[in-house]
Order: structure tokens, then sequence, then C-alpha cells
């Protein structure tokens, strides 16, 4: 008889080790947004143990101070807000005027999740949502695109599940939607000149949001066919996958990293019992 799987077997099966060894971003300098915790943060720390040169932007500035220190020297701190197009042009100035380039721009800073029921959604919810998660975006790649077009360069934009399949939050999905349209013609539009823009599309990911709400991210734990909720390493090794010279023939394309949930969330209990298999 098959017997019942132990949980924490389980999910330490499903945790591969990330890769440290790859020295993919030697030379190059990335640009992440929100990158003082979270996803931003792992992907700052994935491209700067790649080699790379991180400029790191956010609105909180003791933690991007903290995260700079952590990285060492080949770091540059600015607090940016996406909102605001000359702090962008001036972020994205001073990274190439600090390290002479720009290869990456990692789009991830996004709104949070409007609460209010969509039929009773505000217009000034609706555009601090679009403001930041869609338009944001638009800035960034604007302001860098002139350098990424000297580098050949590369753009990853931080979507979501929700802007491929129906999640609920309307707003946010509609604004995770976009970013996808916008980045596939982009792809389009610059191919030609080798810079290539794709999507990671992340599914529930452990970020300091569910510190508050841990028992909403243990039920949704259990959507996921690979039986455990997303890391943010698991994010940043999708990115620096994609903004490397090992995507080079990779664009319009979103990736999404989202533990099966797309293939059928596990609450419908699909499953076989694999309970004892090694």
């Amino acid at each position: 008889m098959i017997r019942p799987t132990n949980p924490e077997a389980h999910h330490a099966r499903n945790r591969v080790p990330q890769r440290t060894d790859m020295q993919r971003y030697e030379g190059k300098v990335a640009l992440i947004t929100a990158a003082a915790r979270g996803i931003g943060a792992a992907v700052a720390r994935r491209v700067s143990v790649e080699g790379g040169s991180v400029v790191i932007t956010d609105l909180q500035q003791d933690e991007l101070d903290g995260l700079a220190a952590e990285l060492g020297d080949r770091v540059l701190a600015r607090r940016t807000d996406v909102t605001k197009r000359d702090e962008i042009e001036a972020a994205v100035a001073a990274a190439v005027e600090q390290f002479g380039r720009l290869d990456l721009l990692v789009n991830n800073a996004g709104a949070g999740i409007v609460s209010t029921a969509p039929e009773d959604t505000t217009d000034e919810e609706w555009h601090s949502q679009l403001d930041v998660t869609l338009v944001g975006a638009a800035r960034c790649i604007q302001a860098a695109l002139p350098y990424l077009v000297e580098t050949r360069g590369s753009v990853v934009t931080v979507g979501s599940v929700n802007g491929i399949a129906a999640f609920g939050n309307i707003e946010y999905s509609a604004a995770k939607a976009g970013q996808i349209a916008m980045m596939v013609n982009y792809a389009v539009r610059y191919g030609n000149v080798g810079v290539r823009f794709n999507v990671v599309a992340p599914g529930t990911i452990r970020t300091p949001y569910w510190d508050h709400h841990p028992d909403t991210l243990a039920e949704f734990e259990k959507m996921y066919p690979l039986g455990r909720i997303g890391e943010p390493e698991d994010i940043a090794a999708a990115v620096a996958f994609l903004g490397s010279a090992d995507a080079a023939w990779i664009t319009g394309h979103t990736l999404p990293v989202e533990g099966g949930v797309l293939a059928g969330p596990a609450l419908l209990d699909l499953r076989v019992d694999t309970g004892g298999l090694r």
C-alpha cells in the first residue's frame, strides 16, 4: 500500500537548489525597480552573485541601503518613484554614469491589490493601479531604451499569473495583462536592433506582504500541484535566465513560474496519491 507523504519531505524535494556558480552577468549592469525586498531584492542578489553590477531602486531608502551594504561595491541604491518620470530618468542616467552602460532593466514595481469589490472600484483606484504597475513600467522602458539599444540589452517585466488567467483582483489583473501586451509589442518593434522584451509571470510568492496573512498563504499553498508557495529566488532564477545570453533567441515571451497552478489547481484533487514514492 502507498503510504501518505510526509509534507516536509515533499516540500524539500520540490525546493530545487538555485545555481550560483554561473557568471552570466560579468561586466553587465542591471537596473531593478522595487528592489528593497522580496522578488526585487532576490533578483539583485542573483545578478550580483553572477558577477553583475546592480542599480537598485525603491521608495524605501533605508531598506535599499541595507541591501546595498550586503551586495558590496558593484551596487548603486537610489530612491525612485516609478510614477515620476524625472526620477526614473535620473536613476537611469546615474546607472550609466556610475557603471558606463545598461544591459538589463527589470520592471518589478507594482501597486498593491485593490481590496474594493470590482463593481465599487473608483477611478482613483484604477488610475493608481495602472500608473504604477503598467505606466510605471512603460516609463522605465522609455528611459532605459536608448542605452539598451547600445548594448543590445534586455527588459524583463515581473508580471503575474493574474495577467493570464482569472484569479480575481480585476484591477491588478488588468494591469498585469497590459504588461504582457506591452512587452509583446515592444519585442516586435525593437527586435531588429537586438533588444529583447520578456515577462516572468509568478504565482503566489512568499514576500513580506504575506507576513501579515499567514493563514491565507497556507490556504493558497494547497492550490499548487508542486505543493508549496513560490520563493523570491524562484522568480529571480527565471529573471536572470531571460535577461542573460542564455535566452538570446527568446523575446516576446511570457514565462509562467507558478508551481503548476495554471495547469490545474491542486484543489481539484486530480492528483494520484504519491505517498511513499521517492
